[in-house]
Formats: C-alpha cells, structure tokens, sequence
C-alpha cells in the first residue's frame, strides 16, 4: 500500500512521526510531503530531529504569505507530486492550510488518479468560523473518503452534517502516541534543572493566537493576567515569534518584567515544561490535550475549543471570554484546585497506539483498484 503523507506546521509533527513509523512498521510504502508552512528552523526542523522524523521524500518550501497565497502556492506545488506519486491513499492531519489545500488538490484529481484521502483528527469542531483552522477543518472532511476520529465526541459532529456513519473510524488521539513516546525523554533530560525550575513549582504558558495577540488591548490583558499569576509562582512563557513582534509593536516590552521569558522550544523541552508545571495557560489546541494526557491543569484563553473532551474528561478549563487579568487568574486557581481533588483518567484512545488503529483503517478501506 502506498501512502502519501503530507506535514506542513508544528502541530503536524507531532502526529506524522507515529503514523510514518507505524506503516513502515506494517510494511507499508510512506511517502512524506513537508510543505514549509512553517519555515523557521526552530519551529520546524528541530521537530523532526527530535521526533525521528526521516528526511522529507519532497519539501514544498512554501513559506509565509496570507492564508489564501499560502493554500494556492501549496496547491500549485503539490499536484505535481501527488499526480507523480500516485497514492493509494493521501493522509493529511489537523487543521492547517496545508491539510486543507492537499485534501482539495487530491479531490479534484480523484477521477484521474483514483487516489483516497483520510483525515486524521477528524470531527473536531469549535463552531468559530472565525477561525481559519475551523474552515480548513470542516473543509477537509468533506473532502475525506476516511474520517480519523480522535476523540468519541467527534463522530456526533460528522454525522450531524450528513457524513454517513461507514466513512468515519474512531482511532483515539494520535498526538499521544508521540507524547508517550518522548515522555521518558523529556523526564530523563535536565531542561527544568537548566531553567532554575523546580517541578509543580512555576508555571508554563503560551500564548500566539491571532485573537490574543494581534490586538493591543487582548493582548496587554492577557500579560497583566499571567503577571497576576506571577505573584504566586513563577511564570515561564516561551515566547513566539508572531507575539514578540506584536509586544514590540505595540511597545508592551515591559509587561514582560514579572515572567520569566524563554526563546521558542523544542518538542521534548517543551513537554519536559509542561509535564513539570503546576499548571499551563495556553491558546494552543495540542496543549489542551497534552495537559489532558498528562493530568495536568490547564487553563485554555481562548473563547472556544474544538476540544471539549478535554473540559469534559480531562484537566482543561477555558477562562471567562472575553479574556480579563481578573478572569485568568481565578480560572487558574479554580483549575489547580479541582485537578488537586481528583486527576480525571485519559480519555478512551489515548492510550500511545492510535496511530496502528489508523494503519489497520486504511488497510480495511483501501481501495479495491488502483491504477
């Protein structure tokens, strides 16, 4: 079987890597698309290194641009390698530009090529069209033959715009196959002894989304929250290339004062940050599950999330929208509090092995002929 797997921004590393190892394991051909979404060494090649992730079969070197030059450029680039590749099957993950522009690409040259597109992570919804990830989500899955659930809640979400229910397999979180995997990594390096960090003793946050960051006002509030924050534990934010531009754009340099400021991190440094918080404010979706995994409280500033298994069964709450200094810091408190009572167990496959149930998926659905 031959399989054309395609990466393209930070949160697809994490779940290529296991899917990538998992064919190869079942004796499967797995090709890799690396698009350039993300094109700055510390965001991207670090993370395949890290991850084990071979060398890109082909790189797109697609770069910056706005979301609808970045999706054409990445689909001018890429019908050319899958019409010379020729899959059985494309396999495309999350929610980026990339996943959504692959997926388009792959449907329009279905008749020619007779190649079959599965998405996984699949049926996520936040219900925010403001958000281009939830077009690009909602997009790609009409697109898919296969739909890759993480979670049990997300199938209701397909079946309710009229997927039929044999298009859509529930394989559990495949992030957490790569989670699993680095955890002892992560715990065995010396990354908090590095940072002057004590375990359960600081707190990490993150902090990149457009809502948050690209206005001055959301922005300086969420600074005075964190800072709030602060005053009981330290607070250790790696700061993200598109929120350092904004903090000096919009001179907020010294709000910055009472955090403690790190450059961005790799994968394995950045689950070590996580794993030893007290707690993790975030507007990332990846964390909202890494959290989850790792029972560790989380407070989400963001105004919705696509993943409500994690408030539902995991550690996750989301702060008061719109976001307040006041708002932040009692949701942290709240969060810490219930997580201290009672650590919820993972939710049903996040168990590391997600990612040979989507292996086994794609060998039942195959297609019966390719040409």
């Amino acid at each position: 079987m031959k399989v054309l797997v395609v990466a393209g921004a930070r949160p697809n590393f994490m779940k290529v890597a296991p899917i990538l190892r998992a064919l190869e394991t079942a004796g499967h051909e797995a090709i890799l698309v690396h698009t350039g979404q993300h094109y700055d060494t510390a965001m991207s090649d670090t993370f395949f290194k890290e991850l084990g992730i071979k060398t890109p079969d082909y790189h797109l070197g697609v770069g910056t641009a706005s979301h609808a030059v970045q999706t054409a450029r990445i689909m001018e680039a890429f019908e050319p390698v899958f019409t010379k590749v020729h899959p059985q099957w494309l396999v495309v993950v999350g929610d980026v530009n990339s996943t959504v522009a692959t997926a388009l690409v792959a449907s329009k040259l279905r008749t020619e090529t007779h190649g079959h597109i599965a998405h996984v992570e699949a049926g996520l919804r936040s219900n925010d069209w403001r958000m281009p990830e939830e077009i690009n989500r909602v997009l790609t899955d009409r697109l898919a033959d296969l739909l890759l659930t993480p979670s049990e809640d997300a199938a209701p979400n397909l079946t309710a715009e009229g997927i039929p229910a044999s298009k859509i397999v529930f394989v559990g979180n495949v992030m957490i196959d790569t989670l699993m995997l680095q955890l002892p990594v992560a715990r065995a390096a010396n990354t908090l002894e590095r940072l002057g960090l004590r375990r359960r003793h600081y707190v990490a946050a993150t902090l990149h989304r457009p809502s948050n960051v690209d206005d001055p006002i959301a922005l300086a509030a969420v600074l005075e929250g964190l800072a709030l924050v602060a005053d009981s534990l330290p607070v250790v934010l790696p700061l993200h290339p598109r929120t350092l531009k904004n903090i000096e754009r919009f001179h907020l340099g010294p709000m910055l004062t009472p955090l403690t400021i790190l450059e961005p991190l790799g994968y394995t440094e950045m689950l070590a940050l996580t794993d030893g918080a007290q707690c993790v404010l975030t507007d990332s979706g990846g964390i909202q599950e890494e959290t989850t995994a790792l029972g560790v409280p989380c407070v989400t500033l963001r105004e919705q999330t696509e993943r409500p298994v994690t408030i539902t069964q995991g550690t996750n709450r989301m702060a008061p929208w719109p976001l307040t200094p006041r708002g932040i810091l009692d949701t942290y408190l709240d969060s810490v509090a219930a997580v201290a009572q009672a650590t919820p167990p993972r939710p049903a496959g996040w168990d590391g092995h997600a990612s040979e149930r989507i292996v086994k998926a794609l060998e039942d659905k195959r297609p019966l002929k390719h040409y």
